[in-house]
């Protein structure tokens, strides 16, 4: 398995959890302590897949049926899961809400034909100074990759899992599907992105750059190489969604991604209490109001 598929990347996030691989459906989920000793279950981070989405009603039901079941799972699924959300509703009859839009790319059609005039008009002033290639052993951008990615957590102050620590990405740039490119100018590197291909998909997994690459437009060389690299090589590409939870949002980043776009896809928050009774225990000191999921949980990102 290649990817957000693969045992590689589920143990790339073992700071955060113990990675449990679901049988029958394919995806992976992290095991997470609760106070007095429970467990519960996230998705893995940014998004949960899953080879065959007709069999994760089953994966639930046996997580549930355990001896000593999970209180809880929670997840971000996948723009191209196969399952509408009637069907995701089903399985998760706790929590299935749409949580975001994501910017997809059909390639079916050639860039050509749809990226917008301003975003070509943006790659031909970066080409000017920067070149893109595609890095052909990943594992040893590591070191290069680490301080761009410093610059991004730094300029958007991440925290928690989407800080991802050095020894994250020392795994994640060796899981079998990476694809990565790097932006260089006279310089040397300014920017760089990471992919994953999983078959005829391939997710757009981080990029991050320089405060040189910011003044160089090199996003524009990057996104645009990117998707002439994968003409004809995949169907699909998940660019990810808008920094908030309105497509139609105005902000930079969603009109950055909408304009290498041609579609979007929907994806969902979707939670599962297996465990009831420890549930509502867990609950018992919370804010009945709130609507996190799962509640026991809630101010954990504060």
């Amino acid at each position: 398995m290649t990817g957000y598929l693969s045992r590689e990347y589920a143990e790339s996030l073992g700071e955060w959890g113990v990675p449990l691989e679901l049988p029958r459906s394919g995806g992976w989920l992290l095991v997470r302590g609760i106070q007095g000793g429970e467990r519960d279950a996230m998705g893995l981070y940014p998004r949960f897949c899953c080879q065959d989405w007709s069999q994760l009603a089953d994966d639930l039901q046996i997580l549930t049926e355990a001896t000593q079941p999970l209180v809880s799972v929670a997840l971000v699924t996948d723009p191209f899961a196969d399952l509408n959300e009637s069907e995701l509703t089903s399985c998760f009859s706790d929590r299935c809400k749409p949580f975001k839009t994501h910017f997809t790319v059909d390639l079916s059609q050639s860039p050509a034909e749809f990226v917008s005039s301003h975003h070509r008009y943006y790659t031909r002033v970066a080409q000017r100074t920067v070149q893109v290639e595609v890095i052909e052993q990943p594992a040893a951008f590591l070191d290069e990759w680490d301080v761009l990615y410093a610059h991004l957590a730094q300029r958007h102050n991440l925290r928690g899992i989407k800080r991802f620590s050095p020894t994250a990405f020392a795994q994640q740039l060796a899981v079998p599907g990476i694809v990565a490119f790097r932006a260089y100018d006279a310089s040397g590197t300014v920017g760089a992105q990471l992919w994953y291909v999983q078959g005829d998909y391939a997710y757009n997994h981080l990029a991050a750059f320089t405060p040189e690459g910011y003044k160089a437009n090199a996003s524009y060389a990057l996104y645009h190489y990117s998707l002439d690299y994968f003409f004809q090589r995949v169907r699909w590409l998940d660019l990810g969604a808008s920094a908030g939870l309105d497509p139609a949002s105005d902000d930079g980043l969603s009109r950055f991604k909408r304009g290498w776009s041609n579609c979007t896809r929907r994806v969902f928050f979707a939670g599962k209490i297996l465990d009831p009774r420890r549930y509502q225990e867990l609950c018992r000191d919370k804010n009945l109001s709130s609507s996190y999921f799962p509640l026991y949980r809630d101010g954990e990102l504060a």
